[in-house]
């Protein structure tokens, strides 16, 4: 097929023509949808509105949103908005009335899609496939695009009526150097439940500034697009490892991957959305796990000592990783994750377990 086109009703902002490469409002503000349309498979989204408490980061990143049906009421004691005038202050676009279920057919035999959203109509369906050629996830370092400026300290702690892991804190507080790849939020809450106090740093911070803030360890966020691409992050990723522990999560999963001499791939679909089951080989536990990357690391090209310690039972590609010679643990999906499933938050306590076994040796 040389081309696929749909007319739908438009919601949200207008905004320019946007390539196309195919949950709600934790979705819309998760920096690793940038530059990417998320299509809900979902059939009624909006009926909850919007609040400001479950935003991942400072700003919606993702190209597009297509659903099959916006709701034309909320219902939620915490709303404050429309998902419409969310969406349209923000200028991004999102469009209804889509056959959501066509396109995921679609989407599960050919994998991840190009494809351009477009108000004009004077646009010809041939100008639309050229437009959509003329970009590629591949090779696009979108993670400049979603990091922090600068430095800061990260203060936002979890409030008490989310916080399940109030019972189990250390007293103990743990410094930690936090890389922004395109880092969530609930990442730095978590964190800062389980007694952690956080510095976030831009991707391109050197390793020897970090090195010089003496952390007790350092975690490698979650990002968006192609680790090939931040080739400056695989090095920073090298320039750390072996002085302190460190922590991957997606992004920061498949950076160590690289910085290690193994390699990544594109995956044909990649992992999206909050029910992905994953066997911790460790334990033998199945964990329902959120994922959101395109990417994957290759096991068989990790060099000895490197354990592969969690697999996606879905496809059975590489889910986590272990180098305990040089404390280094990583996973490929979300344990933060907000609203959920919580089955991995345990990863938070494992690695501190992990780090104060590293400072008594030390």
């Amino acid at each position: 097929m040389l081309g696929w086109f749909l007319k739908m009703v438009l919601f949200g902002g207008l905004n320019p023509l946007v390539p196309h490469e195919p949950k709600y409002q934790e979705i819309l503000t998760d920096p690793s949808y940038a530059g990417q349309f998320v299509l809900m498979t979902n059939p009624h989204i909006g009926n909850t509105g919007v609040n400001f408490d479950d935003e991942e980061s400072r700003q919606c990143f993702l190209a597009g949103l297509v659903i099959r049906s916006l709701s034309i009421a909320t219902s939620n004691w915490r709303c404050v908005e429309t998902l419409g005038d969310y969406l349209a202050k923000r200028n991004i676009m999102g469009i209804y009335d889509v056959d959501t279920r066509a396109i995921t057919r679609r989407l599960r035999q050919d994998g991840s899609l190009i494809g351009v959203l477009s108000t004009e109509q004077s646009k010809s369906d041939e100008e639309l496939l050229k437009m959509s050629r003329s970009w590629d996830i591949v090779g696009i370092d979108l993670i400049s695009g979603v990091t922090c400026d600068a430095p800061y300290e990260w203060v936002d702690q979890t409030k008490s009526e989310w916080d399940f892991n109030s019972g189990g804190r250390d007293q103990e507080t743990y410094r930690v150097v936090a890389y922004d790849f395109g880092i969530k939020h609930n990442i730095l809450r978590r964190l800062a439940s389980y007694g952690c106090k956080i510095t976030v740093v831009p991707s391109t911070w050197p390793a020897a500034e970090t090195l010089k803030m003496t952390p007790d360890w350092v975690l490698f966020s979650n990002g968006p697009g192609d680790p090939s691409a931040v080739p400056y992050a695989v090095e920073t990723v090298k320039e750390i490892l072996g002085k302190v522990p460190v922590f991957g999560i997606c992004m920061g999963h498949q950076l160590l991957g690289q910085a290690l001499g193994g390699k990544t791939f594109k995956m044909k679909f990649g992992h999206h959305g909050g029910n992905h089951p994953v066997r911790n080989l460790r334990n033998d536990r199945v964990e329902i796990s959120a994922q959101n990357h395109n990417y994957a690391v290759d096991p068989a090209s990790l060099p000895d000592g490197v354990e592969v310690t969690h697999v996606n039972l879905n496809d059975g590609s590489c889910a986590g990783l272990a180098y305990p010679a040089l404390n280094i643990m990583s996973l490929q999906y979300h344990p933060e994750a907000s609203p959920g499933p919580h089955d991995s938050d345990c990863a938070f306590r494992e690695f501190i377990e992990l780090m104060k076994s590293a400072k008594q040796v030390a």
